[in-house]
C-alpha cells in the first residue's frame, strides 16, 4: 500500500477520535487489518505519537495556518499535524516526510489543498519550529487544561514528571500462569528463541519484554502459559489473597485478566466474574479458557444486585470500578482527548453506587479491595475517606506504612516501578 494512503488512514483515525469522538479501541482492528504486518506498528507508533504531542502539534499549527479548516476539508489540519509530527519527533526523512503527507490530500479527496500542505510542512523545516517551545506550561505537559490543572491542584511537585510518564511509551508486561508453567521454564523458552525481556525486581511471576512482539507468536501463548498483564494490575489478586475454598466476586470482570490471576493463586475458589457488558465478557471467557481456569461468568450490573444475586455472600469482592483510566493515559493516549472534566462527578457518583451496592454481599469478617487504574484523588482516596465514614461496619486494612483513614489506600503513580497508574484500598467488614 502507498506510503500516501498510509498516512491519510492516520489523518482520518485521528479525525474520527479528536472530532467525533471515537476510540482508538473501536477504530484499531478495522484500521489494522487494511494494512500489511510491517506498516502497521509505523502506524500506531504515528497515531499514538501525534495523540501524546497534540498540545504543541495544535501551537505550531495555530502559528502555521493562517485560518482553521472547515466542514470536509478539516481532516486536513490532522493530516497537517501527523506530517509535523513526522519532521519533530520521528525518524522519516524529511523529504518523505513532506512528499508523502502532501499526496494524502489526493486520498482524503482535497486535491486543491497540496500547496496549502506543502506550505505548512517547508515553513515548519524553514522556520526551525520544532524548537519553539511556549510558555504555557500545560502545552509543554501535553495534557489537556482541565487534566493539567487537576493534576497540578493533586501532586504539584510531581507535575513534570508524571505528564512526562503519562507521555511516554508503556513496557508490555506478562503474568505468568503459575498453574500452567514454572516461571524459569517459560524463562528459558524465550531465550531460547532470542525473545529479549527482564524479571522485575519484586517476587512477582511477572516480566517486562524490552521491545514490542506479537504476543501471539511468543512460546507458550496457546497453551496459556502467560497473560499481558501491566504490573500495577498484577497487585489486584495478591492484595485480595483469596484462601482456600473461599466465594469470590470479581465485579467489573472484563477482559478477565484479574478474575484469571485469582484462579492461579487459589484454584478452587468459586469464583464469579461479573459485567454489565456482554461483548466484553466475550474476552473474559476467551481468556478463562486459553489460561485454564474455570469462573461462573455472569453478566449484570454491579449497582443493581437484585438483578443477579443468589443472596449467597462473598468472603472476597474485587472491585475495579469504572473510573476516568487516568492512569493508564501512556497505554491509550486518546484517553486524554475523549474523557472531559465534566465527566469526573457522574463516575464518582457510580463508583460510590456501586461501593454501597457490592457492600452488603460480603460476609461479616470479609474483604474488599477498591481498585480503580485512576490518579485523579476524587475517584480514588476521598472516595474511599467518604465510604469509610458512611459505614461504620468498614475498617481499613492498610497496604503499607502511611496508609490510614486520613489518606486511604496505595496510589501508584504512572512510571512508579514502571508499572501504571493505579490505585488500591483495602477495607474489611467488622
Amino acid at each position: 500500500m502507498k506510503a500516501s494512503t498510509l498516512r491519510a488512514d492516520i489523518a482520518r483515525t485521528l479525525f474520527q477520535v479528536l472530532e467525533q469522538g471515537h476510540s482508538l479501541r473501536e477504530l484499531m482492528p478495522a484500521l489494522q487489518a487494511k494494512h500489511k504486518e510491517q506498516d502497521r506498528a509505523w502506524l500506531q507508533e504515528m497515531l499514538y505519537g501525534v495523540l501524546r504531542q497534540l498540545p504543541i502539534l495544535q501551537y505550531w499549527l495555530r502559528q502555521l495556518l493562517n485560518k482553521p479548516l472547515k466542514s470536509n476539508q478539516k481532516v486536513i489540519e490532522h493530516l497537517i499535524l501527523l506530517g509535523f509530527y513526522q519532521l519533530a519527533f520521528s525518524r522519516v526523512s524529511q523529504h518523505a516526510a513532506v512528499a508523502e503527507t502532501v499526496g494524502a490530500c489526493q486520498e482524503l479527496k482535497c486535491p486543491g489543498l497540496k500547496g496549502l500542505v506543502n506550505a505548512c510542512l517547508r515553513n515548519f523545516i524553514r522556520q526551525e519550529m520544532q524548537d519553539k517551545q511556549p510558555d504555557d506550561a500545560q502545552i509543554r505537559s501535553g495534557l489537556p487544561k482541565w487534566l493539567f490543572k487537576k493534576l497540578q491542584q493533586a501532586y504539584p511537585d510531581k507535575l513534570d514528571d508524571l505528564s512526562q510518564a503519562m507521555n511516554s511509551k508503556a513496557p508490555i508486561w506478562l503474568r505468568v500462569n503459575q498453574a500452567r508453567v514454572n516461571p524459569s521454564e517459560f524463562c528459558q523458552a524465550l531465550d531460547e528463541q532470542g525473545i529479549q525481556y527482564r524479571v522485575p525486581d519484586d517476587k512477582q511471576p511477572a516480566l517486562i519484554l524490552s521491545k514490542g512482539y506479537d504476543l501471539t507468536q511468543l512460546p507458550g501463548y496457546q497453551q496459556g502459559w502467560f497473560a499481558a498483564q501491566d504490573g500495577a494490575a498484577q497487585q489486584a489478586a495478591t492484595l485480595l489473597a483469596p484462601q482456600s475454598k473461599d466465594r469470590v466476586l470479581d465485579a467489573c470482570a472484563a477482559p478477565g485478566g484479574k478474575t484469571c490471576h485469582l484462579l492461579e493463586l487459589q484454584a478452587d475458589i468459586e469464583c464469579l466474574a461479573l459485567d454489565s457488558d456482554a461483548t466484553r465478557l466475550q474476552r473474559v471467557e476467551e481468556n478463562l479458557q486459553r489460561l485454564g481456569h474455570h469462573a461462573q461468568v455472569i453478566c449484570g450490573d454491579a449497582a443493581d444486585p437484585s438483578s443477579w444475586w443468589d443472596g449467597k455472600p462473598f468472603d472476597r469482592i474485587l472491585l475495579d470500578a469504572p473510573c476516568s483510566a487516568t492512569g493508564v493515559i501512556r497505554r491509550h493516549p486518546d484517553i486524554k482527548w475523549l474523557r472531559k472534566g465534566t465527566d469526573i462527578p457522574p463516575l464518582v457518583e457510580l463508583q460510590r453506587r456501586i461501593l454501597a451496592a457490592v457492600w452488603p454481599m460480603l460476609k461479616p469478617g470479609g474483604t474488599l479491595l477498591y481498585a480503580t487504574c485512576s490518579i485523579l484523588p476524587d475517584e480514588n482516596r476521598e472516595q474511599v475517606k467518604q465510604f469509610l465514614a458512611n459505614h461504620p461496619d468498614a475498617v481499613l486494612s492498610p497496604l503499607h506504612a502511611q496508609d490510614s483513614t486520613d489518606n486511604p489506600g496505595w496510589q501508584i503513580l504512572p512510571g512508579e516501578g514502571q508499572m501504571d497508574g493505579f490505585y488500591y484500598a483495602r477495607l474489611i467488614k467488622s
